[in-house]
């Protein structure tokens, strides 16, 4: 059996798939340990897996402003100090790393200790640390369709992103009982990732009682330190009581989602990933702000697949009318269901386990994989 490192730690769109992977590995008798932040969010996620080995490594994020390059290479500095000594103590057979500078010590520690070392991007826009990675990787998984040109010596493979094993989808009334809420109403639910979004939970606050007179319950999920936890009363234009929710953090993503006729959210690819899983129609919102407008780029392609339809940052104003004219329309609903059932066929896990178990045996690469395209570097 091999020794595998996950550096998957500074947002839950990192560090989901890696648990996921984690467990993946661990039932074929593998051993793992996770590298994740100090955020909270890497504390509050993990927290549901005490079986799994981690190991926080200092990081920062990047930026162009002096202090915060400054913070960011010192941090980085330490984290490969960290990085060096936990590989040679470890001794892992193979490092994966799921995007974010988190990953930079310990894979730059793999090339100089001589341990091979797998990426994988699951925006639709490469970001930085992968783009400046890859180059000291020798496997990249990468969405269908995308391409990071340049890499000489990394072989390349197409497939989707890791979603733990509970993110399923349930039956509608199952997971609605478990939730407390009405099986007569409308569900729309509202995420903002793992960071929480502060346009679209000051968006539910102001369309609540407007959502609620048309018979929509609102469940919000407002992100860590953005939000209390708390229920609204409210009534539908018959008088009916029409209850919202709104939660700081959830652990039961996928029964939200299996309960909701629609989710309401920013286009992260952990989230787009378990929307598919969980075969639940989407509006998506692209955080305007994200780094190459990855986001975007992510929301693009799953409205081109059918699974929902994108709705720009500025145009929030419009959004009520958006949820009820695709809400309340059955016949739309059913066709993004079939488009995204359609989309979870994939098993993504297991492609990437079987390939990881090849990568650290030294087996030569698949057929199904194939060399980075020779190109000037991006």
């Amino acid at each position: 059996m091999s020794r595998f490192v996950i550096a998957c730690g500074g947002t839950g769109g990192h560090l989901s798939p890696g648990i996921a992977l984690a467990e993946a590995l661990i039932a074929r008798g593998h051993t793992v340990t996770l590298f994740i932040s100090h955020k909270k969010v890497d504390k509050r996620l993990i927290e549901k897996y005490p079986h799994l080995s981690v190991a926080r490594v200092p990081s920062a994020p990047f930026g162009w402003r002096p202090d915060v390059q400054l913070r960011f290479h010192w941090k980085q500095t330490q984290g490969l100090l960290f990085s060096l000594r936990f590989v040679r103590e470890f001794r892992p057979d193979a490092i994966i790393g799921f995007g974010g500078f988190t990953n930079a010590g310990v894979v730059l520690a793999g090339r100089m200790l001589g341990v091979p070392v797998a990426l994988h991007e699951a925006n639709r826009v490469p970001g930085l640390a992968i783009r400046v990675l890859a180059r000291f990787a020798a496997r990249l998984y990468l969405p269908p369709g995308v391409r990071l040109p340049g890499r000489r010596g990394v072989w390349v493979r197409h497939t989707g992103l890791p979603v733990r094993p509970e993110i399923a989808r349930l039956p509608r009334d199952e997971a609605l009982a478990r939730l407390g809420l009405d099986p007569a109403q409308k569900l729309l639910v509202i995420l903002g990732g793992s960071q929480g979004s502060g346009n679209l939970n000051q968006w539910a606050e102001q369309n609540l009682t407007a959502l609620a007179h048309d018979g929509i319950q609102v469940y919000c999920v407002t992100g860590l330190g953005k939000g209390s936890a708390g229920v609204q009363v409210l009534h539908d234009r018959s008088g009916q009581v029409v209850r919202s929710w709104f939660e700081p953090f959830s652990d039961r993503v996928g029964v939200l989602m299996s309960a909701a006729d629609l989710v309401l959210s920013r286009a992260g690819a952990g989230t787009l990933a378990e929307l598919v899983r969980c075969e639940t129609p989407a509006i998506l919102i692209p955080y305007p702000h994200a780094a190459d407008n990855h986001q975007w780029a992510n929301a693009s392609y799953f409205e081109q697949q059918g699974g929902g339809v994108v709705v720009a940052d500025h145009a929030l104003a419009g959004l009520r009318q958006e949820v009820r004219d695709v809400i309340f329309n059955d016949w739309l609903l059913s066709k993004f269901r079939t488009n995204l059932h359609r989309m979870s066929q994939e098993n993504t896990i297991d492609t990437i386990v079987h390939d990881l178990e090849d990568l650290a045996a030294g087996t030569p690469p698949s057929h199904q994989l194939r060399p980075a395209t020779a190109a000037t570097p991006t």
